[in-house]
């Protein structure tokens, strides 16, 4: 190009290489300039470096193996340097000395500072990080971590390959900092806005292709950019490069709102439907647009002046500018039309190590159909839900009013309304087994009473009370005596509710101490308080509402607040932590009640376990520190004293040698198996697949097998054959990875809050199973 006004021009004042321009070497303000701290200590190299040994050669990770690192604490060389600790992309542990420059806020990221930062003697960096004042504010935090999440995903599969210089290039992170940071290399290159019009008709067609290349790049991730715009995707007349991923998002979930006219779609900027790669070729055709009229579309639609431009007919003609992601072509369809070659037609890296992990998933459910019967689950025949529940028996007392009229109760008190306005009370109880002796229980009146702040039992009586909808509150929130205490027992008894309701659905979390069984079932109980059932068509009660309050006040809020739960204590008797009243489509509820005993009790074979075998559906809840073979766990191995062990968790094997086997030697209880503390692995590409994304707001059976496969192949290749014991003994067993706190405490609190992920999904795979969840098709022998 000759053209001396052309920005590509040496001479053009705007050009890197021209001396007044800020990026060349020679300006005062450059870093590597006389009037840059750094100096001549300066060493990241030209742009597009050859030598891939060079220090600052961007291609290459920045981390424990760079010449500046500082392998042991020194003090600093410099008053104005300090120390700086991160993650490098591949979770090794880095420390540099380093300089800050001054803070900005970029646009766009609600919460953050950003400033410039050199690392060991001349490495330049930029810092993202989050501002103490915003810290109360978890969507702050949460994009932060999504941001680094795809911007460490995108690092692992793309950054050893060429064309990965398209992305913003991330050095490290530190998300448990008390300001969480991520840090990037420098982009290179101007902003598009700055090149409108003033780029031949070959740079342009390179910059289309290269954004369309980015754009399969990001759907082959999962990801979708969401801020490609004139001011965030920069072009050095080679390579276009996108800015850091914080506006990133999953392909399919919920798109959030986010950009303006005309560079985000209007879908994007509604907010509406799932968020889709074809929301970043919209983008890609409104800067084709852009760069070759020279100013920006309204944004709504194909430009009313496409046809004036012939070398957008294509872009036109495929589609590109129409208002719906669904009518716009494929990313890689989009490649073709433009002739650009796919970097990822003929396969990228090696083949995935948990394929061979998923294909045994398979044997192993293909073995256990065989064994109950060779159906597959939900493929046999289960009960109509859609059929009233029968009727309940008649009390095991008859009432006085009874003895005289000689009908049931059920009937006079369908009567009652057209006298008084007050409800009714609940039907006639019947007889129930005791989740805690495991012995039959029939209502009886004369056992029923309150429990008063100082745990007294105390008789009621209200034979004398005549007014239904006093009966019925009472009811509500009375106990009743289990008849089979006897000496040497403890005493205990029952919520009204369990005996008045329809079937209890029992709920044991099994594993042993310290992997996390009270803080995931705290997160549980509190996603279910705000709400988190009402999706998926399911109504919840307490079971008793002061015990609730008290289980929510002491361990739901404490938790939501930041502050780490103290560890469950031994028990002589079982008792069950908490209980909900779970009803859908208008059914008879049914109680569930949740048992979280310590593990040394689970892990010894005694009396206080004697309760589960009775229990109706367990959650083995499994620790990582304990279960994988991942060395980047080590550091936190040691910060917390476990060790990995390859026997598998004690309390598993104790507590599925105690429960009885049915359907060809397997346990007949339906069971799921958590991966709890997720987070402590969540770059893995198979976790951050799951754990990244919400839970669907409907039941999807295809997803659940996805997951369960995922999880067991990640476990079968990182862990030894013992921590599968629960899938391997349960004819229905799921695998899921959650994240009850999502992440570690310091102290006795965690310091950016507790951020619990996907924890409903085990109880909403148990709620299928055991015909609870609408829409679910459960096992014959789960249905109760």
């Amino acid at each position: 190009m000759t053209d001396p006004n052309h920005p590509n021009h040496p001479s053009d004042p705007d050009h890197p290489d021209h001396p007044d321009h800020p990026d060349h070497p020679d300006h005062p303000d450059h870093p590597s300039g006389p009037n840059h701290p750094s100096g001549p200590n300066h060493r990241t190299g030209p742009a597009h470096p050859t030598d891939q040994d060079h220090p600052g050669d961007p291609n290459q990770p920045l981390g424990p193996d760079h010449p500046d690192h500082l392998s042991e604490p020194t003090p600093p060389s410099h008053p104005y340097y300090q120390e700086l600790e991160f993650l490098t992309p591949r979770e090794a542990s880095a420390r540099f000395a380093v300089r800050y420059g001054e803070d900005h806020r970029p646009p766009g990221r609600p919460g953050v500072l950003a400033r410039r930062a050199t690392l060991g003697a001349g490495t330049h960096v930029l810092q993202y990080r989050l501002a103490s004042s915003a810290q109360g504010d978890p969507h702050a935090y949460a994009l932060l971590e999504r941001e680094t999440t795809a911007a460490v995903a995108l690092e692992r599969r793309y950054g050893g390959a060429k064309f990965g210089a398209v992305f913003a290039r991330i050095v490290g992170f530190d998300l448990t900092a008390a300001e969480p940071f991520v840090l990037y290399r420098p982009p290179t290159g101007r902003p598009l806005s700055e090149w409108a019009g003033r780029l031949d008709a070959e740079d342009q067609e390179r910059i289309t292709g290269q954004l369309s290349m980015a754009v399969r790049l990001l759907d082959e991730a999962d990801l979708v950019h969401r801020a490609i715009a004139p001011d965030t995707v920069r072009w050095d007349g080679a390579r276009v490069r996108l800015c850091e991923p914080y506006a990133a998002q999953r392909a399919g979930e919920a798109r959030e709102p986010f950009g303006g006219a005309p560079w985000a779609s209007p879908e994007q900027r509604a907010g509406q439907g799932a968020a889709d790669p074809r929301d970043d070729l919209w983008s890609v055709a409104e800067l084709a647009y852009y760069l070759l009229a020279g100013r920006p579309d309204r944004g709504e639609g194909p430009p009313a002046d496409l046809a004036d431009y012939r070398r957008l007919a294509a872009l036109g003609q495929s589609g590109l500018f129409a208002a719906r992601a669904a009518d716009r072509p494929r990313p890689a369809e989009l490649m073709r039309l433009l002739h650009v070659p796919d970097p990822l037609a003929t396969g990228l890296g090696a083949a995935d190590p948990l394929d061979r992990w998923r294909t045994e998933y398979d044997h192993q459910i293909a073995r256990k159909r065989a064994a109950t019967g060779g159906a597959p689950p939900g493929g046999e025949p289960h009960r109509d839900t859609a059929e009233p529940p029968p009727p309940d028996p008649r009390p095991s007392r008859p009432s006085l009013r009874d003895r005289i009229f000689g009908g049931g109760g059920d009937a006079f008190r369908l009567a009652a309304p057209a006298v008084t306005p007050e409800p009714a009370p609940p039907p006639p109880p019947r007889g129930r087994m005791c989740p805690h002796c495991l012995l039959p229980v029939e209502y009886d009146e004369r056992l029923l009473v309150t429990i008063d702040a100082k745990g007294n039992r105390i008789p009621l009586d209200l034979t004398a009370e005549r007014r239904p909808g006093h009966v019925a509150d009472a009811l509500r929130k009375a106990y009743h005596l289990c008849p089979h205490t006897v000496d040497g027992d403890e005493e205990h008894e029952l919520p009204v509710p369990y005996l008045t309701n329809g079937e209890p659905l029992s709920v044991a979390l099994v594993g042993s101490s310290s992997v996390g069984k009270t803080h995931l079932l705290a997160a549980m109980l509190g996603e279910v308080e705000l709400g988190g059932l009402e999706p998926y068509g399911l109504k919840c009660r307490p079971l008793n509402p002061e015990a609730h309050r008290t289980y929510l006040r002491e361990r739901v809020q404490s938790l939501q607040q930041g502050r780490q739960l103290g560890r469950t204590g031994q028990q002589t008797f079982a008792r069950f932590a908490d209980g909900l009243l779970v009803s859908a489509g208008g059914a008879q509820p049914r109680p569930v009640v949740f048992f979280d005993l310590a593990g040394e009790d689970l892990a010894q074979d005694g009396e206080v376990g004697r309760f589960l075998m009775g229990v109706d559906a367990f959650v083995f809840v499994l620790d990582p520190l304990r279960a994988l073979r991942l060395p980047g766990l080590d550091p936190v191995r040691e910060q917390s004293g476990l060790r990995r062990r390859d026997l598998g968790d004690e309390a598993f094997t104790t507590v599925l040698n105690r429960i009885p086997r049915q359907h060809g030697g397997l346990v007949a209880a339906p069971a799921a198996l958590a991966v709890n503390k997720s987070d402590l692995v969540r770059f893995e590409p198979v976790v951050d697949r799951w754990l990244g994304r919400a839970l669907p707001g409907r039941h999807d059976p295809a997803a659940l097998r996805e997951e369960s496969r995922d999880a067991y192949a990640f476990l079968a290749h990182h862990a030894s054959a013992a921590w599968l014991k629960p899938f391997d003994d349960c004819a229905d067993c799921t695998l899921h990875f959650v994240a009850a706190t999502g992440g570690q405490a310091r102290g006795d609190r965690f310091p950016h809050g507790a951020r619990p992920r996907r924890v409903l999904a085990p109880l909403l795979s148990l709620f299928a199973l055991c015909g609870l969840l609408p829409g679910a098709e459960p096992r014959e022998g789960n249905v109760r």
